[in-house]
């Protein structure tokens, strides 16, 4: 018998008692790590400091939606100015060809509507996207132990992940990071890119994915040797399209809310489409923008209310994030 996988209203947050504390705690964690990286590196992020390159382009929602998605942004059709910013995903400026998170930061502008935040109108749209289709870890405390052990170097990760998992369960742990990270990837013109988390869709809830259009073309051979440069030249070539799908929730044991490491079965809508026109990265309007994306901020909770993320994961972005941008000066 094939799983019921129509779109359900009845998900629901856990939110634990402790998680302020905890989460006030792990900024506390992140603001240390981005402070030390930045004295080797310069102002940055803590996570995804690596800035590929960035670019401007639109997002147009498209007509006759189901109604499971036909809310908050994507409620009628409309046209909307965006940025993106392409970026690699650790703590640290590493070679391209290092194995690393992929990740693919769009900002809609000009949406009308509160803000997830609950402070005022909402600035943007933001959605943060990765190379995974599912997050790594199942919540944020086992996400957040990793990273600090991580940012200690190999001895600090080896004797977390054997602390943590066992004699037994700590290498076979390690392969799976090692595998995540090592998956093949191709260019961020020619890969799909996850939210890999969910957030709500007016009373559903939803996760997000990029896919990219045909004619973006295929993987090019050594792209890995600077992904930046094969981005910056097929969009000097000619316009870039992706497509923004929707995935919804259906029911608690098949698309889990708190459980972020679950891979939802539920099919992908297409709700928008991304474009990217023609333009020069290199040129001073472009590295105008790409200074601008540096700087600025691409936030989950810069979103509207009718899209607030959902899931232990998000609410600890939440804390983490602001705590990350007030260290960089971009709050």
């Amino acid at each position: 018998m094939k799983p019921d996988l129509t779109p359900a209203t009845d998900w629901k947050e856990q939110i634990a008692p402790d998680e302020a504390k905890r989460f006030a705690g792990y900024a506390r964690h992140f603001a240390a790590i981005q402070a030390r990286k930045s004295k080797k590196y310069g102002t940055g992020r803590a996570l995804h400091r690596k800035q590929i390159t960035a670019a401007r382009g639109s997002l147009q929602v498209l007509d006759d939606l189901p109604d499971f998605a036909r809310h908050g942004l994507f409620a009628k059709p409309a046209t909307f100015e965006a940025q993106v910013r392409l970026s690699n995903g650790a703590l640290d400026r590493a070679p391209d060809r290092t194995p690393d998170i992929r990740g693919f930061a769009i900002r809609v502008l000009g949406v009308e509507g509160d803000s997830a935040l609950g402070n005022g109108p909402a600035r943007s749209q933001d959605f943060t996207l990765i190379n995974q289709e599912a997050f790594a870890f199942p919540k944020s405390d086992e996400f957040v132990d990793f990273v600090v052990a991580a940012a200690g170097g190999g001895g600090s990760l080896l004797k977390f992940l054997f602390k943590r998992y066992g004699v037994f369960g700590g290498p076979l742990r390690m392969l799976k990071l090692i595998k995540s990270v090592g998956r093949p990837f191709g260019g961020f013109a020619t890969e799909t890119l996850f939210s890999a988390v969910p957030m709500a869709c007016g009373p559903y809830a939803v996760r997000v994915r990029l896919v990219p259009a045909g004619a973006n073309g295929a993987a090019t051979k050594g792209a890995n040797a600077d992904w930046g440069a094969d981005f910056s030249a097929r969009l000097a070539k000619h316009h870039l399209q992706w497509d923004l799908q929707v995935q919804p929730f259906v029911s608690e044991a098949l698309t889990p809310i708190e459980d972020a490491s679950v891979n939802w079965p539920s099919p992908y809508t297409t709700v928008a489409r991304l474009s990217l026109p023609r333009q020069d990265t290199a040129s001073a309007k472009g590295q105008e923008l790409a200074a601008e994306a540096e700087a600025g901020v691409f936030d989950p909770w810069q979103a509207l209310a009718a899209h607030r993320p959902l899931g232990d994961v998000q609410r600890a972005r939440k804390v983490v994030y602001f705590e990350s941008q007030k260290g960089r000066g971009a709050a």
